[in-house]
């Protein structure tokens, strides 16, 4: 991933087969070192003033931390600063996933989720203000929960803004759902801390590889390219299945009808024996600094088996690496750890 932008795998050179009478079969190249050690969820921001902004979820879920670097390869050993911990009981005390950092009119807002030490995955969505021009510095001023328009399991906030107006995806266990599950949802915003109007449920785990131990579509991230809302989500456990999925509108549609997003029928992104990376997803998005490569930010384990719950192994690693696209003007994530699919 070192040192300035961690992009896709280079393939090994082949060896030269001089006496042997078969040729020799390069070896499968190694993936490339994570971005960040021992950190999920991750998200990344390319600032005004010339900086990637890093935080992620880390394995004690007690605190957010920020770091920055003006080279992406560079935010591996960049210093972390904790901006916020948990409190020790009540709202926000447990849990603390998924944070990310976003700058909207002026100021810094980091939406996270978080649950109560009394019931851990109680869990809803919350946000911290900052009108500091380094967020890094200056006070993160609690802002409370963000309500959805009903109260369950929810988690995984992003936001976009497409021609003017801003919205807020997020996943949520549906209203009368029958049995734990989550759902993606979509909402137009008020304010960098509310919703305006009703969810709208984008896509819900209907496929076998979304089913996989848990029913799940979680962690939308918003890629806007080529006249298009690019939304990937992560479905199933997050262990080896966990794999990513794609929701794809015209940036000229109604995104609040469910009917302007096609849904792809397999993962986009998935585990690959042949690189050793197992569990990508949970992605976010960014650019390389000239804006002319995109990059999918994700996490990944370097082993399929996990002892005990998956959610205590502390070893998903952030990685990151280009996006290809396709002549049709569609993202090819190509496989974690490696490069475009072929």
């Amino acid at each position: 991933m070192h040192p300035v932008l961690p992009v896709a795998c280079s393939l090994l050179l082949a060896v030269a087969a001089t006496a042997a009478p078969n040729p020799v079969v390069p070896p499968v190249a190694p993936p490339v070192a994570p971005l960040v050690t021992q950190r999920a969820d991750p998200h990344v921001t390319l600032a005004a003033d010339g900086y990637y902004y890093f935080t992620a979820t880390v394995p004690e879920y007690d605190r957010i931390e920020l770091r920055r670097a003006q080279a992406l390869g560079d935010l591996g050993t960049a210093p972390a600063r904790v901006v916020w911990r948990r409190h020790a009981s009540g709202p926000m005390s447990a849990n603390i996933w998924a944070p990310e950092l976003h700058h909207i009119d002026g100021k810094w807002y980091l939406y996270f989720t978080a649950g109560r030490a009394d019931a851990p995955f109680d869990v809803r969505l919350y946000v911290l203000e900052n009108a500091a021009a380094n967020p890094l510095d200056g006070a993160w001023i609690e802002r409370g929960q963000l309500k959805t328009g009903w109260e369950s399991f929810a988690l995984d906030a992003t936001t976009f803004a497409l021609k003017g107006q801003r919205y807020l995806a997020w996943a949520q266990r549906p209203p009368g759902a029958g049995k734990h599950m989550t759902a993606v949802y979509l909402a137009r915003m008020d304010s960098p801390l509310s919703i305006a109007g009703p969810a709208v449920l984008l896509t819900a785990p209907e496929l076998a590889w979304e089913k996989v131990k848990f029913d799940v579509n979680e962690a939308p991230a918003v890629l806007l390219k080529n006249g298009r809302v690019f939304m990937t989500y992560s479905a199933s456990a997050t262990d080896a299945h966990y794999a990513m999925g794609l929701l794809t509108a015209n940036d000229g549609a109604n995104l609040l009808d469910a009917a302007s997003w096609t849904k792809s029928r397999v993962p986009v992104f998935a585990s690959s024996a042949a690189t050793g990376q197992y569990g990508p997803g949970h992605n976010a998005f960014t650019t390389s600094r000239d804006g002319k490569t995109d990059i999918l930010v994700y996490h990944a384990r370097d082993y399929r088996d996990i002892t005990g719950d998956p959610l205590r192994d502390p070893n998903r690693h952030t990685r990151a690496q280009a996006i290809s696209w396709r002549p049709d003007g569609t993202p090819d994530f190509g496989v974690p750890g490696g490069g475009p699919a072929r």
